[in-house]
């Protein structure tokens, strides 16, 4: 009997539709949850639509429905998510090379609809799969926009049928938040800058009494981590094994990452090659032994 296929014409869409689709799936919880604390910031159902098509960005819709809960002024709201976007500016420069050949209007497409989790996919494509084009990586993210605004809506219509209290927002908020800070934590720089934030956030909001300190705070994090990074790696003879730069414990499933496999398989390739050279060195020697040892004739 033969086995139903899901894709017999090798439909680009659809293969395209399959990769997409974990993210796609994985949107829909956060989505959901996303869209019910829009609809408790005050925004209504076509509002939320819009913030997720615009936005396409999660971290930024969770902070705009708090900074609007507790009633920040806009220049707070519009700056905090002015620096955390800025980003993509970074993520973006790493896709431009396998883009730049397409249209102005295609790479204005491309960048409204791109965040964090669809350049991850299309990143690791584009470095890993030959025949992965700009186009499907449009698609991807069509496909991870569609999952998200959809999400959102119906999150949305959720926070209209259920009163939502304002401190479980907040609750939510936060612990997503660390939640995000734990999983970015990968050396003990970024450790000591998280810390160096946390007291630099408090500081400030006190002395301000706005939540404008928060932006002040992560700017000089930013700027002292920087310099640190920056020093250590021009002044250190091996900045690798430095302990600020020195990776912090992880857990198995999150600790290997591409960048470390390609440092492993950069790590044997030279030892090989100390090998090989060592082994050419004592070859070397040999011949060399022998050509100068005297040879007697028999006779």
């Amino acid at each position: 009997m033969a086995k139903a296929q899901i894709n017999p014409e090798k439909a680009r869409w659809l293969e395209v539709l399959g990769v997409s689709m974990p993210l796609c799936l994985s949107y829909i919880p956060i989505g959901l949850a996303c869209g019910i604390l829009l609809h408790a910031a005050g925004f209504n159902f076509i509002m939320i639509l819009l913030v997720s098509v615009l936005v396409f960005s999660g971290g930024a819709q969770f902070i705009l429905a708090s900074l609007l809960t507790v009633n920040s002024p806009l220049s707070t709201i519009f700056l905090s998510l002015f620096f955390l976007e800025l980003r993509y500016a970074l993520l973006g420069s790493s896709l431009s090379k396998y883009i730049k050949q397409k249209s102005a209007r295609f790479i204005l497409m491309f960048s409204a609809s791109m965040n964090d989790e669809n350049y991850a996919i299309n990143y690791m494509k584009f470095a890993t799969d030959k025949k992965w084009t700009p186009d499907d990586a449009l698609l991807v993210e069509y496909y991870s926009l569609a999952a998200w605004s959809i999400s959102n809506m119906v999150g949305g219509l959720i926070g209209g049928a259920i009163s939502i209290d304002l401190e479980v927002v907040d609750f939510a908020l936060t612990a997503l938040f660390l939640y995000m800070i734990v999983m970015q934590v990968q050396n003990h720089l970024s450790f000591v800058i998280c810390i160096l934030a946390s007291i630099l956030g408090v500081y400030f909001l006190v002395l301000t009494k706005n939540t404008l300190g928060l932006i002040i705070a992560t700017l000089l994090a930013s700027f002292v981590g920087f310099m640190i990074e920056n020093t250590v790696r021009h002044h250190s003879k091996d900045p690798g094994n430095n302990w600020f730069l020195t990776k912090m414990f992880r857990p198995k499933i999150t600790k290997t990452t591409l960048e470390d496999k390609q440092a492993q398989e950069k790590k044997e390739i030279k030892e090989v090659e100390n090998l090989e050279n060592k082994i050419e060195d004592v070859v070397e020697r040999h011949d060399k032994h022998n050509d100068d040892t005297p040879h007697h004739d028999e006779g």
